[in-house]
């Protein structure tokens, strides 16, 4: 195993159409957003927080498209749409769990204890943790309508309450 805590022939390396790191194993040629079976997700955590951090630049007509920027923090339950994450293999916490925790991640944030960004990193089911939970720039249309519809509802700066989707339960802050 690397220091990635990735199995013995992965790696991480970079999407540069999604602007994201992903899995590959160069024996096999496979490749996925999810950690292969057999990670350990503590090291992979740690490494993922030190060497894949968040920097995504606009595009020049990103904001005349209508898009807006956004980040989130992804807790996953059992009955999301796919039970499993690059943090667990297979999520088994109900949907009740789920909201317990991201509410406690809410409220450290707005308690000022933590940031969405910081949490985001090591505690969110979404690939985007990598990047501090940052989906970069998208529009209508582009997400699951409870998302949207929260997203564009928030005012820059501005995070959400609990939204549910099929994925699971987010906590979304409006960056531009």
């Amino acid at each position: 195993m690397s220091n990635s805590g990735l199995p013995e022939g992965w790696e991480v390396r970079h999407s540069n159409s999604k602007n994201l790191p992903y899995y590959f194993n160069p024996a096999t040629k496979e490749s996925r957003w999810d950690p292969p079976s057999g990670t350990d997700t503590e090291k992979l955590k740690s490494y993922m927080a030190t060497h894949h951090s968040s920097g995504i630049a606009p595009t020049s007509s990103a904001k005349a498209e209508g898009k807006i920027r956004a980040a989130h923090l992804l807790v996953k339950h059992k009955d999301s749409r796919r039970p499993s994450s690059w943090r667990e293999e297979k999520i088994t916490r109900s949907k009740g769990e789920a909201i317990d925790i991201l509410k406690g991640h809410e409220h450290k944030i707005r308690s000022g204890e933590a940031k969405l960004a910081e949490l985001a990193t090591k505690e969110s089911d979404c690939s985007s943790a990598r990047k501090g939970g940052d989906l970069g720039y998208f529009g209508r249309g582009e997400m699951q309508k409870e998302f949207e519809e929260a997203a564009f509802g928030l005012q820059k700066g501005e995070m959400s309450g609990v939204i549910e989707t099929a994925s699971g339960v987010h906590l979304i802050e409006r960056l531009e």
